[in-house]
This record gives C-alpha cells, sequence and structure tokens, in this order.
C-alpha cells in the first residue's frame, strides 16, 4: 500500500501560508483557509464534513464515534445511538479491548456488524497494559479476539494503545523487545490492519522517539489528547502519570512529519463546561445559540490535520449536537481563537518559561538567541509588560514590547528566525519544547 508522506515544506505550502519562518505555524489558532477547503462535504441530505486519509483517499468523517462510554447492558440502545450516526455521515468508530469491562468491543462489533462492511471505519487497540500481555503470545491472543469481537476479518485503524504511560522502559517492554510492534508492521503489510498508529498519554520522550522513526515505522495516524484549554495549558498531572507537553506541540510535531492527527478528549471528558460563567458569557456574547461543547469542538476540528475528532457520545442529544456541529463545519474566525485563548489563559494563568539561562541550547544553528528571548519574554511578564488580550491597554502594550524587543535583538537572533529544526530540544535539561515557546513572542509581535 503506497503511503504519501507530507513534509512540513509541502505542509505549508498546501495551507496556503506564506511566512519568513516556520514559526508561522504554532500559532494559537488553526488555519481555518486550509480547513474550509479540506472539508469534503457529501451531497444529499448527509453534510458530514470529512478529511482525507492520506495515502488512501479514504473519506473519513470530521466527528468520530468514540464508544468507551457506551453501557455495557444495553445493545439496543447502542445500536440506536450508531444507526443514527451512521445515518448521519459518521463512519469512525473507535473502541479497545479494555473498554466496558472487556465488553464493548464485543457490543461494538454487534451494532456496526448490521451494516455492510464498507459503511464504516473500525478503530481499536493493543492494550497490553497488563505484564502477563507482554509476552509476545499472548498480545497476539488480544489481537486475534478483537478480530473475534468485532466481527471483522481486517481492522481499519490500529493502535498501540497509550504509550508514554510508564515512560520509555514500559514501552520498550510493551512493543519492542518482544517484538509485537515488528508483528503488527507485518499486520499491516499482509492487510489485516489497514492503518497503523499510536495513542499518546504521558512521557513526551516516547512520542518524541515514535514520531522520530516514521521513517521506519510510517505511521498513518496518531492520536493525542487536545483541546483549546491543553493546547498551550496542559495538566502536569493526569491520571497519575507525567504530561511534559502540551497539545499545540504534539499537533505541529505530527504536522511536520506529515502524519495526521486523531483527536481524543476536545471536551476535555467534559471538565470544559466547568469554565466560570462569567468566561460562558463572553462565548455567549460572540453566539449566543452555542453551547460551550460546540465551542470546543469547533476550535479542535478546525485544524487542518485533523482526520477526525473523538466524542464519547452515550446519549442522543449529544450525539445529534455534535453531528450538526459537523454537518458540515463551520471553522472558527481568528477572533473566535482569540477569545479561546483568552479563556484558556485565564483559566490557567499564562506561564514564564522555565529557562534557567545555561544557554546547553546554543548556538541555534538559525541565530536565535534562545535564552535571551526567553529571558526578555520573562522579564515582561514578572513585570506586568506582557500585552493581554481583550485587556483595554492590549495595543499600547503590545507596542511597548515590540520596540523594546526590536530594540534588544538584531534580526538574526530574533524568535521568528526559528525554522523548527528541533536540534535544541536534546540539549535542553529542562525539557522546554523551545520552538513552541519561541512562538508565544512572534504572536506578540504579529500583535495575535
Amino acid at each position: 500500500m503506497k503511503r504519501n508522506i507530507l513534509n512540513r515544506r509541502e505542509f505549508l505550502k498546501r495551507a496556503g501560508i506564506v511566512t519568513g519562518g516556520a514559526m508561522a505555524m504554532m500559532a494559537f489558532e488553526p488555519f481555518t483557509s486550509f480547513a474550509k477547503s479540506n472539508d469534503n462535504k457529501q451531497e444529499g441530505e448527509n453534510q458530514m464534513t470529512y478529511r482525507t486519509q492520506q495515502g488512501t483517499g479514504e473519506k473519513i468523517s470530521l466527528l468520530g464515534f468514540g464508544m468507551m462510554r457506551l453501557p455495557r447492558d444495553n445493545q439496543e440502545l447502542v445500536n440506536e445511538l450508531v444507526d443514527y450516526a451512521i445515518a448521519h455521515g459518521v463512519n469512525y468508530f473507535d473502541t479497545a479491548p479494555m473498554y466496558g469491562r472487556g465488553v464493548n468491543e464485543e457490543i461494538t462489533g454487534k451494532a456496526l456488524s448490521r451494516y455492510p462492511r464498507d459503511k464504516y471505519f473500525v478503530a481499536t487497540k493493543m492494550s497490553n497494559y497488563d505484564e502477563k500481555l507482554w509476552n509476545l503470545e499472548e498480545a497476539k491472543k488480544m489481537y486475534e479476539n478483537s478480530f473475534k469481537q468485532l466481527q471483522v476479518d481486517y481492522i481499519d485503524y490500529y493502535l498501540l494503545h497509550g504509550v508514554g504511560q510508564g515512560g520509555m522502559e514500559a514501552f520498550e517492554n510493551r512493543f519492542i523487545k518482544n517484538g509485537l510492534l515488528d508483528f503488527l508492521v507485518k499486520e499491516r503489510a499482509a492487510g489485516r490492519i489497514r492503518h497503523l498508529g499510536f495513542s499518546y498519554h504521558g512521557d513526551v520522550r516516547v512520542f518524541d522517539w515514535l514520531v522520530d522513526h516514521n521513517d521506519e515505522y510510517r505511521w498513518d495516524f496518531v492520536q493525542i489528547q487536545m483541546n483549546f484549554l491543553d493546547w498551550r495549558h496542559a495538566s502536569l498531572e493526569k491520571g497519575g502519570w507525567k504530561v511534559d507537553a502540551d497539545a499545540e506541540y504534539l499537533y505541529n510535531k505530527l504536522a511536520k512529519a506529515g502524519i495526521q492527527a486523531v483527536v481524543m478528549e476536545p471536551f476535555r471528558g467534559g471538565a470544559l463546561s466547568k469554565m466560570q460563567q462569567e468566561h460562558i458569557d463572553r462565548l455567549k456574547a460572540m453566539r449566543p445559540n452555542d453551547t460551550v461543547a460546540q465551542w470546543a469542538f469547533r476550535w479542535v476540528s478546525s485544524h487542518p490535520n485533523i482526520l477526525t475528532t473523538l466524542s464519547g457520545m452515550n446519549v442522543m442529544e449529544h450525539l445529534v449536537e455534535n453531528v450538526a456541529t459537523h454537518s458540515p463545519l463551520e471553522p472558527c474566525t481568528q477572533a473566535e481563537n482569540d477569545l479561546l485563548e483568552i479563556i484558556a489563559d485565564a483559566m490557567s494563568g499564562t506561564p514564564t518559561v522555565p529557562c534557567t539561562t545555561c544557554a546547553y541550547c546554543m548556538p541555534c544553528p538559525f541565530g536565535v538567541d534562545i535564552p535571551g528571548n526567553f529571558s526578555f519574554y520573562n522579564d515582561a511578564m514578572n513585570n506586568h509588560q506582557l500585552p493581554e488580550k481583550g485587556s483595554s491597554d492590549y495595543a499600547q502594550k503590545q507596542a511597548e514590547f515590540t520596540e523594546n524587543y526590536f530594540k534588544k535583538f538584531p534580526a538574526e537572533a530574533r524568535a521568528n528566525q526559528c525554522m523548527d529544526c528541533e536540534a535544541c530540544l536534546k540539549k535542553c535539561p529542562q525539557q522546554i519544547r523551545i520552538p513552541n515557546q519561541l512562538s508565544r513572542i512572534n504572536d506578540i509581535l504579529r500583535g495575535r
């Protein structure tokens, strides 16, 4: 099967971005112009927006059905939800052996098997968290059982489940040392797996290793947690494991590598609905009829390198609303993106960059004064000189910041010279996502 790998330069060209540096890719907002051109709409009553799977041309619904939260003992309700989803253009269904106390694949298979096989794409996972499943033969049993439970003879999307939890050692024991990843690559070559990827939670070193080895494994997709809060304010702890990178870094690294992203937790497990009323009021002032969930889904799905956005829908009301949001998708405007950024900053605070100015990252191949830029940014933050979007004095502070910045840094040392080559990442003892952090400065200079 031929796989077209979209490199960073080609990605920028297709996105229609004209810039003097690759840092333009790191902005908070999605590229709405590209998102609009990438929306493939089916004629007739079904107005679902579709994205195209690279390498195969398959049309995948931009809204994906996360089956994890479905009831274990109500097949009739599951069937009704699946029927509505398929009737309204949803064709991507995500499950795993461990969901629903081990029965989610079975109920998913019963619901989907009532349809012709070409009407849906099913995703499931190698959930070999238990050490006994690190044995290759035991892992193969889980893999084979997925075919049985789903009632299929091939799996459209297969994932290494939850890589990053436990760090590199756990990952190597689960997938590398036992030959399991090599086995799954061969299964893809044989056609029993159509698309191979992984879902990421935790230690970013595992994520980086897998993406950096894309030439070897040719990932068809990667599943990441992404929402407008985690874009730049990912929590340090989620479920007991450390998270080392914001969604902005994950998404941009995948785009640079030409790997499409599948998004989980676009609504942060419902947590975004608990934002303060003052934030909800600001959203209502701009779009009075939209719920917070609609804002969250529109923001995620507007990003051009998203193949599908998963939602765990176990009641018809949520399914109907989410289908409507994507039928067709109305990409977020610049003003809407700005508002969500303001709200995200208010919810989590705009942090300083944890740079110690050790200069291990230097010299930069493109001349950027990395520690100098971070020191300047942090000083402005600590002295309350950083312009804040939505504030009455934003224009004044933005102009002062820009003037002082240009006085301090010659053109070759400025943040916009960063080409995202990643040479600095392995040198930083603080594990700072340096290109992403430099993009904060670029956003201010551009008045974003």
